[in-house]
């Protein structure tokens, strides 16, 4: 997420990258055009990107025969700085969701138990607290584990959605753009011209602008347009090219860890690695009393609980559960 507000915000710095676009065209003033350009886009004509600079063609894609080649409008720049914002936030959605759902719950029930120096009567208050909360309410944290799933999920989906709507938003260049930029990045530069780079943040366009003559008659006025916002916006989506598939990865694979955690022996696997000083009987004798979300909201108070004082607690709701031992 932070990320993407980082990019936002650096692709609208002029002091770094100077203007978004420049136009050269005779008899037209050079902010007119610029403006003209950034409004109504610019265009490519793809067939074109190969040929020779300096022989058919003064740039890649650029060209006097338009009529005779497919054209390419480019209208992403417009909207770059205010997408990755947009991106930034959908990002932020399931972590906002858990911390309004999640409330502060494992910080109240943890208190003062995640630190090693406590007074021995504040900590044996604390724990005791905490043992009787979880032995009254067993069986009742379902819906707050299952909210934390829902969390994941979203995770997964917007991430998935993201690779889908960049596709969309960059003319369906983007899946394949990490895979074009590797394969062509070690060619030379005449058979890289037409990589997935130059295709979708080309440096140099054109744009035609219309306007009367002095004897009434519409005049056309091509002129070139450079973009060197290209060459930052080119490195920020292979960035996230590669970051978008990491993250569709861990996401897909925390969804399986997920699923393998409603089966209850590896359930009582995780709890014996979160608490490795405890005994075997206490920690099975908790976790056979324990449903999902019973294991959940102890597998996070094991993360935030010191070791030492975890393990005392894990000792004491096992023989609560079991009847052995009586908590005031």
């Amino acid at each position: 997420m932070f990320c993407l507000v980082a990019f936002s915000i650096l692709v609208t710095q002029k002091q770094y990258f100077g203007d978004p676009i420049d136009c050269i065209v005779d008899k037209i003033p050079s902010g007119v055009m610029d403006t003209y350009c950034w409004i109504h886009s610019t265009f490519t004509i793809p067939a074109l990107v190969e040929e020779k600079i300096g022989n058919k063609v003064p740039h890649p894609g650029i060209s006097n025969a338009d009529g005779d080649h497919e054209v390419k409008y480019h209208k992403y720049y417009q909207w770059v700085t205010m997408v990755l914002y947009f991106q930034a936030i959908c990002f932020y959605i399931p972590r906002y969701l858990w911390k309004v759902w999640e409330a502060g719950k494992v910080k109240m029930l943890v208190m003062t138990l995640n630190s090693p120096v406590i007074e021995e009567d504040t900590r044996e208050d604390s724990k005791n607290m905490l043992v009787n909360y979880c032995s009254t309410n067993m069986h009742n944290h379902n819906f707050y584990a299952y909210k934390f799933f829902l969390c994941e999920l979203l995770n997964f989906v917007n991430v998935i959605g993201q690779i889908y709507f960049t596709d969309r938003f960059l003319g369906h260049e983007f899946t394949e753009y990490g895979i074009d930029v590797i394969a062509k990045s070690g060619l030379d530069d005449q058979v890289r011209r037409n990589s997935a780079m130059d295709r979708v943040f080309p440096k140099v366009t054109k744009c035609t602008f219309h306007k009367y003559g002095s004897s009434g008659t519409v005049e056309t006025h091509d002129g070139l347009c450079v973009l060197p916002l290209n060459i930052f916006n080119e490195k920020i989506y292979i960035f996230l090219w590669f970051w978008f598939i990491i993250l569709a990865i861990v996401s897909g694979l925390g969804l399986l860890y997920r699923l393998a955690t409603f089966f209850r022996p590896f359930r009582q696997i995780l709890l014996r690695t979160r608490c490795r000083l405890a005994s075997h009987e206490d920690i099975e004798a908790v976790a056979r009393k324990c449903n999902i979300g019973d294991w959940f909201l102890l597998y996070q108070l094991a993360k935030n609980m010191d070791p030492l004082f975890y393990k005392e607690f894990i000792t004491e709701l096992s023989q609560k559960l079991q009847g052995k031992g009586h908590i005031n």
